[in-house]
């Protein structure tokens, strides 16, 4: 650490914030189709403080920015909880995307490889392809049958009370508003663009992080290698590691790449640091700017979880 590279490592933190103004702009598009002009700084204010919320309350603060653009743009919570699970589609459908160029690219290499990744390039491929069907069907039912199953659905609920009936078919009929984005050729290619955009920008920052370590002499190819096998254990639990980023990083870089192990922690702290905790600061003071009280934050993610 005290051998760090300072302005690579300020452009890291740099290019990680500018992964928030990337996620806001792709969620101004799935907004669309229930407010034509959302504001891109509400948007952005609302992710930075979602995201801090994540790092401080755990995964209940993933709640906490759906539920604040709902609040900031005046449309309902349940449509924004909508909006939330296609950015997930999206974002695992790029990380299967990277992971499968990880794979492709490690195993042509013959590269040498410990028992505990073998089972990564064993599992890797029959994972990439069930996920990756069972995601892109998803689209095609957002896309093609969402009317049908919202019928569907408020037709099986007929049975509820009729206050419980009208509440819950307003709820699914907001679900529905909230993934109207993916309806539109135009609206669908502009969050694919912004999700390719905010992938490279993720690709970039690692990219400086490495460029960091006077020890790690990373090309592009190596960070989107590394940030696929890292997405895949961050997903799935690996035998005996688990499903921790920073483990599965110093995994990654010890038995793929032959880094040593005190430089791998260090890498994998920093990439922590960076792209998680670095936004706090950031996330405190939009809070007290905008009158906001933290314990409300707490309870909303709470509640929204439960």
């Amino acid at each position: 650490m005290a051998q760090l590279r300072l302005p690579w490592l300020l452009l890291a933190i740099a290019t990680s914030y500018a992964t928030y103004v990337g996620r806001a702009l792709r969620w101004a598009v799935f907004l669309r189709p229930l407010k034509s002009n959302p504001s891109l700084w509400r948007l952005v204010s609302a992710t930075v403080i979602g995201f801090t919320a994540i790092t401080l309350l755990g995964r209940p603060g993933e709640f906490v920015r759906p539920y604040l653009i709902a609040m900031k743009e005046k449309v309902s919570v349940t449509s924004q909880l909508a909006a939330w699970l296609l950015e997930r589609i999206f974002d695992l459908l790029m990380a299967l995307l990277v992971f499968g160029f990880a794979l492709a690219r490690v195993t042509a290499s013959g590269i040498a490889v410990g028992p505990t990744l073998t089972w990564v390039l064993a599992t890797g491929g029959k994972f990439v392809t069930i996920t990756s069907v069972i995601l892109l069907l998803l689209l095609v039912c957002f896309r093609h049958f969402a009317e049908p199953a919202r019928q569907r659905l408020t037709d099986a609920l007929r049975f509820l009370p009729e206050a419980k009936f009208l509440r819950m078919e307003k709820l699914v009929a907001a679900f529905v508003q909230g993934v109207e984005s993916t309806r539109s050729d135009g609206a669908l290619l502009l969050v694919l663009f912004y999700s390719v955009v905010e992938w490279l920008l993720i690709a970039a920052c690692y990219w400086c992080l490495a460029a960091a370590f006077r020890g790690l002499n990373f090309t592009i190819v190596d960070v989107l290698i590394f940030m696929g096998f890292v997405s895949f254990g961050a997903i799935v639990q690996i035998p005996g590691i688990g499903g921790g980023v920073q483990v599965v990083a110093i995994l990654v870089l010890t038995e793929l790449f032959g880094v040593r192990l005190e430089l791998a922690t260090a890498f994998a702290v920093l990439i922590w640091i960076v792209t998680f905790v670095a936004i706090v600061p950031v996330g405190l003071v939009l809070v007290f700017r905008e009158g906001l009280k933290w314990h409300n934050l707490r309870q909303i993610g709470r509640e929204a979880s439960a």
